[in-house]
């Protein structure tokens, strides 16, 4: 009951924008279309279709996209994991280790957040907490079945092949027909891709490209390995240093349950390696093997769980932030009060725009990125502009490396002139996210 208090509280946040992650306003809408009849086809593919069917039966009875209904099915597939953690646990290493796998995810700070979005980082999470404990307890085909259920909903889950092959080892025919199912699992839950193949794969290596260069925020972060590391510290606490503990002797014991979590633990952080885009949610999959490895160390159990009143206490801090009313909220009545119904309004990424006025939306700066010519006044003027819709949640990141973003640095500055601005409003008081500002050009 308090994991689901945890993660309902808040899940309203933003409401009706998808404010709470910018990728929900991908996925959300093209489940709406697939529940209203408009085909299976996503015509997309930064991320597999599972989860978009999952959600299309509960957009049925909407007249718009529902982001609510979205977020509730992950906050249900969220809940689903903390179950599944406790399963591979369990299996792993028995029944005090299954509680603390399921009390480490049940915390986790960034397993909190992510189950109240409706994006695909929580279900693949479960996905992956179900794979592990089937090959731990040796049914490798429903092992494989799970892998391609867990990549339906993305992509790199398919890096339970590498603990699947440690499971078979020498099994070779099963090992194929498990491989094989995970495959037919995965095309079952997202055929589209190998109809689309040449624009799926295009797809893919794009967002691959965008993590290898980098993303906007991440620009001085230490080094990609401590940089996650420092990801599993602000999710996990000092409970972490209990999992690596766990890991560091299942290294040296290897029994079969060891040898399938370290292949996996391993196997998924080296993917993290040539990445210097360091969000917190690609850590997530690690989770559950980490709270299995955690229990593992019984003796310490009780200080584990002590030590898990650490990210409680954060995720209850991240938690009531969300009980208020986000900026963009307040940004977005304001312009549907003010501003006359049909003007141009360029736009920052992650604000709201009312339907009554017309937008073009700026591209996010980020490393590695074309300079968007949209960001020059003179330019958004010629094309009959009347207000930009600016946000620090876009702003903010650029000056912090405005060394290497000049040119957007430059257009934030020309916009703060104190005459231009209509509109400001900043996080604090009854009011949460980040500042936003209406200019009039």
């Amino acid at each position: 009951m308090g994991a689901a208090a945890l993660r309902l509280t808040g899940v309203r946040y933003g409401l009706p924008f998808p404010l709470l992650n910018p990728d929900e306003e991908s996925i959300v809408p093209r489940a709406w279309r697939i529940g209203h009849g408009g085909g299976l086809d996503p015509d997309w593919f930064d991320y597999p279709s599972l989860l978009m069917y999952a959600m299309a039966p509960f957009q049925h009875w909407a007249d718009d996209p529902s982001y609510m209904a979205g977020r509730l099915v992950v906050v249900a597939l969220g809940l689903a994991g903390i179950a599944a953690a406790w399963w591979l646990g369990g299996r792993a290493y028995g029944t005090t280790a299954g509680f603390v796998a399921a009390a480490v995810t049940a915390v986790e700070v960034t397993h909190v957040q992510y189950s109240r979005m409706a994006v695909t980082d929580v279900p693949m999470t479960l996905g992956v907490a179900v794979a592990l404990g089937l090959m731990i307890a040796r049914r490798l085909p429903a092992a494989g079945i799970a892998i391609g259920l867990a990549a339906g909903f993305k992509y790199p889950a398919f890096t339970l092949l590498v603990p699947l092959l440690v499971a078979g080892w020498g099994q070779w025919r099963r090992l194929a027909l498990s491989a094989g199912l995970a495959s037919l699992a995965f095309l079952a839950t997202s055929p589209f891709f190998a109809i689309h193949l040449g624009e799926a794969v295009g797809d893919v290596g794009r967002v691959q490209r965008f993590g290898r260069q980098g993303w906007l925020g991440f620009e001085d972060d230490h080094a990609t390995p401590i940089a996650f590391l420092d990801r599993l510290w602000e999710g996990m606490g000092p409970a972490l240093l209990v999992a690596l503990l766990g890991l560091v002797l299942a290294l040296t014991a290897r029994t079969h349950a060891d040898r399938i979590l370290v292949a996996f633990v391993l196997a998924y952080f080296a993917t993290l390696l040539p990445l210097d885009a360091h969000f917190d949610r690609y850590v997530l999959p690690l989770i559950p093997a980490l709270g299995a490895l955690a229990g593992r160390v019984r003796s310490l159990a009780p200080v584990t769980l002590l030590l898990l009143v650490v990210p409680l206490v954060w995720s209850i801090r991240d938690t009531q932030t969300l009980t208020r009313t986000d900026t963009r909220v307040v940004a977005h009545d304001w312009m549907e009060r003010n501003l006359t119904p049909g003007v141009l309004v360029a736009a920052d990424p992650s604000t709201a725009v009312p339907q009554t006025l017309r937008v073009i939306r700026l591209a996010l700066p980020g490393p590695g990125r074309p300079q968007d010519p949209e960001r020059d006044l003179a330019r958004l003027r010629e094309l009959g502009v009347g207000f930009v819709l600016a946000t620090g949640a876009v702003a903010d990141r650029v000056a912090a490396a405005g060394n290497r973003y000049s040119r957007v640095t430059r257009f934030y500055d020309q916009l703060e002139q104190e005459e231009n601005r209509r509109f400001y409003r900043v996080g604090t008081g009854k009011l949460a996210g980040p500042w936003v500002a209406v200019y009039e050009l």
